[in-house]
């Protein structure tokens, strides 16, 4: 029999999966992995936000990460050059966060988990709130699936079509930012938005249509969740780490099976 740690482990990596997969998807098609970055490395400042004043992490990461979204994509309305001021925002906010931790004394020596995951530490609580986060993306992103995939392709054309391109981004804000939030136990600041991009893309070229992608990204991700979580055990290896190297010898198969 398996201890209870390691099945709420790997509930918890199969639970981030399921909401980073079809996530990762839109994240891929639009290009916006640094806007990823910049989200997830905010993350640490939430931590820290939520540790000085006793509110929830989950809650503290939750809000950060929403505010950077949100900054980032007003940001990005205004025309500004995005690549230059996402590297200032992800970096800043990561120093920030890192600063911040730094006068609470408590939490120093467990600076990495909140870094790179700590997903074997995962508590029922916690269990509950990476599901009903993974649940609430996902069904996010079906009710609007249709819209977002249209405005996706090309926004003149989802304006003629009657929708908002604007409405259909903060969709994809809010469903980030609470992607970060619940992914932050299970790999880390810093591994996030490897766990977006890395199934997504494996996934681009093997699948022969956008909702065939969005499923197989969210079942990559999951078995390479399930076989990092393998990796971690057998070679006492970092077991956020572990998932997202599985997840990239999964892209590198990938890789060489695509199709012409």
């Amino acid at each position: 029999m398996f201890d209870d740690f390691l099945i709420r482990a790997a509930l918890a990596g199969i639970g981030v999966s399921l909401a980073a997969g079809p996530l990762g998807a839109f994240v891929v098609w639009r290009r916006m992995a640094y806007f990823g970055d910049a989200t997830s490395h905010a993350a640490i400042l939430g931590v820290a936000l939520a540790l000085a004043t006793d509110l929830p992490v989950g809650l503290g990461t939750l809000a950060v990460a929403l505010a950077m979204a949100i900054t980032v994509a007003a940001l990005a309305g205004r025309g500004w050059a995005m690549d230059t001021t996402l590297g200032v925002l992800a970096h800043s906010a990561l120093a920030f966060g890192l600063v911040a931790v730094s006068f609470l004394p408590t939490v120093r020596t467990d600076l990495s988990a909140w870094l790179f995951g700590d997903i074997l530490a995962v508590s029922l609580p916690d269990l509950a709130f990476i599901w009903s986060g993974a649940l609430l993306v996902v069904a996010l992103l079906i009710w609007r699936w249709q819209a977002l995939l249209t405005t996706t392709i090309n926004e003149d054309l989802a304006a003629a079509s009657g929708l908002n391109p604007a409405r259909e981004r903060l969709v994809l804000t809010l469903a980030l930012a609470l992607t970060v939030a619940v992914a932050l136990k299970v790999v880390g600041a810093l591994l996030i938005a490897s766990l977006l991009i890395i199934p997504a893309a494996a996934a681009r070229g093997l699948a022969r249509n956008p909702e065939s992608m969005a499923i197989l990204a969210a079942t990559i991700g999951a078995a390479a969740s399930l076989v990092g979580l393998g990796l971690s055990l057998g070679l006492d290896t970092p077991a956020g780490p572990s998932i997202v190297t599985a997840a990239a010898l999964t892209f590198a198969a990938s890789a060489i099976l695509r199709r012409p």
